[in-house]
């Protein structure tokens, strides 16, 4: 099951408070701002900033 688009619509960068979106895999959310990458685990969003993985 994918995270539906109303999550999607709520759901804010932890860090800045902007957008995100979801990559291409469909694996994780991206903040383009702080170039991070927020994995999704057994479609759950893990939006912990520690656990976030930086974007190059």
């Amino acid at each position: 099951m994918a995270i539906s688009k109303e999550l999607l619509d709520i759901l804010a960068c932890p860090k800045c408070k902007g957008d995100i979106y979801l990559n291409e895999a469909g694996d994780g959310l991206i903040c383009d701002k702080c170039k991070l990458l927020y994995e999704i685990r057994d479609d759950i969003p893990v939006m912990l900033i520690d656990e976030a993985k930086p974007l190059d």
